[in-house]
């Protein structure tokens, strides 16, 4: 018996870059973490809600990030990371998809974000309604190379897997 395209798993990849400028904090994942830097960005430039959005719009093939908040509307500037992902997510629940993990990883030269990885987890599951235990994070630095290793960008990735509702 074949499994039906409504029955199969899905799964999605995410992927976001903001630059950094001087004057923090820097917002990871919903939780502001005390830095010297900020991300850039027109909504609130989370850079790790941005990329798990775009997962899980990109494995329940509804587009991405900029086709439901483009960023040349008014209406996105400064708009919480939050519920944009929020948005997204009942979006993909609509559409006959359950949430089953996330893993994630954000590319920062500094801060060092191992302290902080426990919040972001139980963040992120609080926004998506999830338990901590079906998203994953995990920190990498540029090792003092490139623009991430010379604290120019953050960057964030996240890959999604989606089950049938």
């Amino acid at each position: 018996m074949g499994v039906g395209a409504t029955d199969a798993s899905r799964v999605g990849i995410g992927h976001d870059t903001h630059r950094l400028c001087q004057g923090g904090p820097l917002l990871v994942g919903g939780v502001e973490v005390p830095h010297t830097k900020s991300a850039v960005g027109h909504s609130d430039a989370d850079v790790l809600l941005h990329a798990i959005t775009d997962a899980l719009l990109g494995a329940a093939a509804l587009g991405d990030i900029g086709d439901m908040f483009p960023d040349s509307d008014p209406a996105n500037r400064g708009r919480d990371s939050a519920e944009m992902l929020r948005q997204a997510a009942a979006r993909v629940r609509q559409h006959g998809r359950a949430i089953l993990n996330l893993d994630c990883i954000v590319f920062a030269q500094q801060p060092k974000l191992s302290p902080y990885k426990q919040a972001i987890r139980e963040r992120i599951a609080e926004i998506l309604a999830l338990s901590p235990d079906q998203v994953g994070i995990k920190a990498k630095t540029g090792e003092g190379v490139g623009a991430i290793g010379q604290e120019e960008i953050i960057q964030a990735q996240c890959v999604a897997l989606l089950g049938p509702n």
